[in-house]
């Protein structure tokens, strides 16, 4: 991992224009004196630096001969980059952008504006700004870019419209207080989802983006980051990935159940019995699993602190235990037990002969699903209990 300079000019330093660097000789002089330029010209005290990632095409003393700072960061990866840079920052804000001259450095104005108004993420947006033709891929400007930006607002409700824009401005103490964690292209996600997680204050002001300056082959890879950053979106999501599928599963599999378990239902030509109960029922179970899944991940993620401990989970939190979890689940599979006891009695009344199945399975089926769903709460209680008691021992241990 980098060690960080220690801020000692931190008092004097209003703003660190920072860019991640990874063999961007061809454009890294330009990027930097318009950075430079910037700062002159605004009359605002701040700097350059270049969060070097390992480059072996000489960007290192580009970079100091340019007049810039430059802080080496082994740890591979975009995110593990701008992490290294973002400790070493000596400004109070931070302006991070790619070194590959296709954001303008000159034009950093409406970013320190809404910083100096309090904003603690100031995200620069592409389609409001321009995009120069050429600039960005058609995939990503039409389909990457768009869809993620869609779905960062349905999952998390942020506010911005260009999610993966690479010129941003932040408050570098309050950015560094998410402790963000990924180190690839996929940090860049993860800043705007948990700032908006713990409710910074967030907004955006156009940007342009014009051709790279680079001849070498991008670092971004279409398809492996595209799907890094959906990942990312989906296990923060834990309603999208887990509840809201869970609950219509539970939903439709209970009364599919419920139905069939009066009798066989026939739409026009096609008949659902029994056999369509055991699915039903599955799905049932099936839900339950990924809504205990969305509870536990939800909570562990609020203890571990990646995302803020809402109201609604501290009251889960509290009325929850492990022992009513366990009574209730025993409960449940005593119900079903007593079911199938009743299963079995069927059987007698017949001295052990043949049977009808269908009459038999409606009473077998709800049976174990009924026991399957207790056997989950009984040890998911357990789990949920293993996450209360790690965050109650840390807290007494502080």
């Amino acid at each position: 991992t980098t060690q960080a300079e220690p801020p000692a000019m931190s008092e004097a330093i209003e703003l660190t224009i920072l860019m991640p660097c990874l063999d961007e000789a061809e454009s890294l002089e330009v990027c930097i004196n318009k950075a430079q330029g910037f700062l002159a010209e605004s009359g605002i005290s701040g700097e350059v630096l270049i969060a070097d990632n390992g480059s072996s095409d000489g960007s290192q003393e580009i970079a100091r001969n340019a007049g810039a700072r430059v802080v080496d960061v082994p740890q591979k990866g975009y995110g593990s980059a701008l992490a290294g840079g973002i400790a070493a920052a000596k400004g109070k804000y931070v302006i991070m952008g790619d070194a590959d001259d296709s954001y303008d450095f000159s034009q950093l104005g409406p970013f320190v504006e809404k910083l100096r108004e309090g904003c603690q993420l100031v995200m620069g947006n592409r389609f409001r700004g321009g995009i120069e033709e050429g600039a960005m891929p058609w995939l990503h400007k039409y389909l990457g870019n768009p869809v993620l930006s869609v779905l960062g607002k349905l999952f998390f409700g942020s506010p911005v419209s260009d999610f993966h824009c690479g010129l941003r401005g932040f408050d570098r103490d309050a950015i560094r207080a998410l402790e963000l964690k990924t180190s690839g292209m996929e940090f860049a996600s993860e800043m705007v989802v948990r700032a908006t997680l713990f409710e910074y204050s967030i907004a955006e002001v156009p940007t342009t983006l014009s051709v790279d300056k680079r001849t070498r082959a991008p670092h971004l890879n279409t398809w492996r980051d595209g799907w890094r950053h959906l990942r990312f979106l989906l296990a923060f999501s834990s309603r999208w990935l887990f509840f809201y599928p869970g609950l219509l599963l539970i939903v439709l599999g209970l009364l599919v159940t419920g139905v069939l378990a009066f009798g066989d239902v026939h739409i026009g030509s096609v008949g659902f019995g029994v056999h369509t109960m055991l699915f039903s029922a599955l799905a049932v179970v099936v839900g339950f699993q990924l809504v205990q899944f969305a509870y536990l991940s939800k909570l562990f993620a609020a203890h571990a602190g990646l995302i803020p401990m809402k109201s609604w989970m501290q009251r889960l939190d509290r009325v929850f235990s492990l022992e009513r979890g366990l009574v209730f689940s025993v409960v449940m599979m005593v119900v079903a037990l007593i079911a199938a006891l009743y299963g079995f009695g069927l059987w007698a009344d017949v001295s052990f002969g043949d049977l009808d199945p269908a009459r038999v399975m409606r009473v077998l089926i709800p049976s174990a699903m009924l026991f399957s769903l207790g056997i989950q709460l009984f040890f998911g209680s357990f789990l949920t209990w293993f996450v209360q008691f790690d965050t109650l021992e840390r807290s007494r241990m502080a």
